[in-house]
């Protein structure tokens, strides 16, 4: 029975170190909005409510006949008490803390609804009903995370293929640029081609000027002679 006795002290420390845990995180929490961070609480809570009712069950589970006292039953039954004392002000402390962000997470009228779930209910009702909603915000945020991580991925594609046609406009005004270019160096080469064109046949033209002149002297000279 001794060896229950220290095991039962035990699993109780372990209890209280969690419960100090808790309260530590908790007052982090005042100085932040990390949902993970809440998440984690709220989990280390509902362990600690577990904790507690299995410290519960061994009392009330003991042989008629055991070493320990009804004193010290009753002093174990009070330190349970009183830890699920300080659960519920943990719980109360947490929805006090993260009301705005817990009206963003799960909206007015579910709060409502969960408080009036609340009515007619005791202390082990309220925690079992504590965990349940922990429960459900809990898969409400890995259902928000999902969609988050969904869109992530989304948006990271979008921005790929932003980035691809980003990539295909600037090739494109590569090309206009080198097209242009090229466009301008031909024109030049047409207009200088133009003036050669021109020179070429200016000169020619002369030419046949003078040819004809020539061959006209020399038909007036022929007629003068033989006339």
């Amino acid at each position: 029975m001794a060896s229950s006795s220290d095991s039962w002290l035990k699993e109780y420390n372990e209890a209280l170190k969690l419960s100090d845990d808790i309260n530590v995180m908790i007052s982090v929490s005042r100085s932040r909005s990390d949902k993970r961070h809440l998440s984690a609480i709220r989990r280390k809570i509902t362990i600690l409510g577990t904790r507690l009712d299995t410290l519960d069950s061994i009392l009330s589970k003991l042989p008629e006949k055991h070493s320990i006292s009804d004193s010290e039953i009753n002093r174990r039954k009070d330190l349970i008490a009183n830890l699920r004392s300080k659960v519920d002000q943990m719980v109360s402390t947490l929805n006090i803390s993260n009301f705005a962000n817990r009206d963003d997470l799960i909206g007015p009228e579910i709060k409502s609804d969960a408080i009036t779930r609340t009515v007619g209910l005791d202390n082990n009702g309220l925690v079992g009903l504590q965990r349940q909603i922990i429960k459900e915000q809990d898969e409400g945020l890995e259902k928000l995370d999902e969609t988050v991580t969904s869109t992530k991925h989304i948006a990271l594609a979008v921005n790929e293929e932003l980035d691809l046609h980003t990539t295909l406009i600037d090739h494109l005004d590569q090309h206009v640029d080198v097209t242009d270019s090229r466009l301008r160096r031909v024109q030049k080469n047409l207009a200088v081609l133009n003036k050669r064109t021109k020179g070429v046949c200016s000169c020619l033209c002369m030419l046949l000027s003078v040819v004809g002149i020539v061959v006209l002297v020399v038909v007036v000279w022929l007629l003068v002679k033989y006339l």
